[in-house]
C-alpha cells in the first residue's frame, strides 16, 4: 500500500514558488500538440509533467524538448487513481537543485481541473492558471452522452483561458459557433485560437503567463473517484503496416469492442512507403482519423494501438 503523502516539512529553494499550469481538455482534443507548441518557443526552463489515461503513456512519448523534464504518471487520470503519484511528481521537482521558471502538467481527458487544482497550493509551487483545450467539433456535437458534455461545460468552466482548436475542420460558420459557445460558457475567459492553420501569433505562449488563477478556495487535496465510464485498451500492431492496412485497422475498431463508442486511439508505427518505412503517428478522435509523420526530434519507437471506449447509451 502506498503511504498518504505528506507535505515536506521545509520548503524547497529558499522558499521561492513556481507557478503552476494545468492543461486539460477532453479526449483527442489537443492538449499535448499545444504543449508541444509551448514548448518550441519557450526561452526559459519548463517543467513538464504529462499523464495519460491509457496503459501506455503515448501521449509523454510525443512531448518534445523536455528531456529530464518530462515526468510520466503511469497509472491513470490524476484526479482518480494517481493522487499519490501526483504527490511523487512534485517531490521530484521540488528535489531539483534549481527550481524550473514554470511547471506545466497535462490532465489526462477525463480530469476535472477543479479536483486538481489544490496541488497548486503544494510547497514551493503556486497556482498560476487553468488552461482547457477545446475541439470546435467536440463542443458542436450535440448528440454526445449527457455526462459527457457535463463533464466537457465542467472543464470549460474552471479555466481562465481557453485553447480552441480544430476549428480548422469545420465550416467559417461552425468556428464562429463554437467560439460564441464557449463565451456563454465561460463569460469574460480569453478564447485564443490554437488551430494548426490558424493558431494567433504569440497565443499558446500565454500558457505560461497566466498570471493567476481564479481562485475559489477549494480546500484539501482531492480523493479518488470510484466511477469511470471510460475504458482503455491495447491492440497489438506486429510490424511495419501499409497505409491500406492502417485504413483497414481503423475501419474494423467499431467491431472490437461491442458497440462501444471510440473517443480516442493512438499508435507510433512503422509506415510502408513503397521500399522504405518511416515512423508515422495514428491518431482517431470521434469519427475522423489521420496519419502523420513524425517531428524529427520525436521519438519514434513503435507502439500498441491506445484505445479508449466510452457508452454512449449512459
Amino acid at each position: 500500500m502506498t503511504a498518504p503523502y505528506q507535505e515536506p516539512e521545509f520548503l524547497p529553494w529558499d522558499g521561492r514558488r513556481v507557478p503552476i499550469t494545468f492543461v486539460g481538455g477532453y479526449l483527442g482534443a489537443g492538449k499535448t500538440s499545444a504543449i508541444n507548441e509551448v514548448l518550441t518557443v519557450a526561452d526559459r526552463p519548463i517543467a513538464v509533467v504529462v499523464n495519460d489515461a491509457g496503459a501506455i503513456n503515448l501521449d509523454a512519448r510525443l512531448i518534445k524538448g523536455c528531456d529530464g523534464d518530462a515526468i510520466e504518471l503511469t497509472d491513470g487520470c490524476v484526479c482518480c487513481t494517481s493522487i499519490d503519484d501526483m504527490g511523487a511528481a512534485l517531490d521530484t521537482i521540488r528535489a531539483r537543485p534549481e527550481p524550473p521558471d514554470h511547471l506545466v502538467i497535462e490532465l489526462s481527458g477525463i480530469a476535472e481541473p477543479d479536483n486538481v487544482t489544490p496541488w497548486g497550493r503544494s510547497a514551493g509551487f503556486i497556482l498560476d492558471g487553468v488552461v482547457t483545450v477545446v475541439a470546435a467539433d467536440q463542443l458542436l456535437d450535440d448528440d454526445m452522452p449527457r455526462w459527457v458534455r457535463l463533464h466537457l461545460e465542467a472543464q470549460i468552466g474552471a479555466a481562465d483561458l481557453l485553447v480552441l482548436t480544430k476549428t480548422d475542420l469545420v465550416d467559417p460558420g461552425d468556428a464562429s459557433e463554437a467560439r460564441s459557445r464557449l463565451s456563454a460558457l465561460a463569460p469574460d475567459i480569453p478564447i485564443v485560437d490554437g488551430s494548426r492553420d490558424r493558431r494567433e501569433p504569440g497565443a499558446l505562449g500565454r500558457f505560461i503567463a497566466i498570471g493567476g488563477h481564479r481562485d475559489s478556495d477549494p480546500s484539501g487535496v482531492p480523493g479518488p473517484t470510484l466511477f469511470d465510464l471510460h475504458q482503455t485498451h491495447s491492440v497489438p500492431i506486429d510490424g511495419p503496416m501499409t497505409r491500406t492496412a492502417v485504413d483497414d485497422l481503423v475501419a474494423s475498431l467499431p467491431d472490437r469492442f461491442d458497440g462501444r463508442t471510440i473517443a480516442r486511439a493512438k499508435a507510433i508505427i512503422e509506415l510502408v512507403d513503397g521500399d522504405t518505412t518511416r515512423p508515422a503517428l495514428v491518431q482517431k478522435v470521434g469519427p475522423r482519423w489521420e496519419v502523420t509523420d513524425l517531428f524529427a526530434n520525436e521519438p519514434s519507437q513503435p507502439t500498441d494501438l491506445v484505445v479508449i471506449t466510452v457508452d454512449r447509451d449512459v
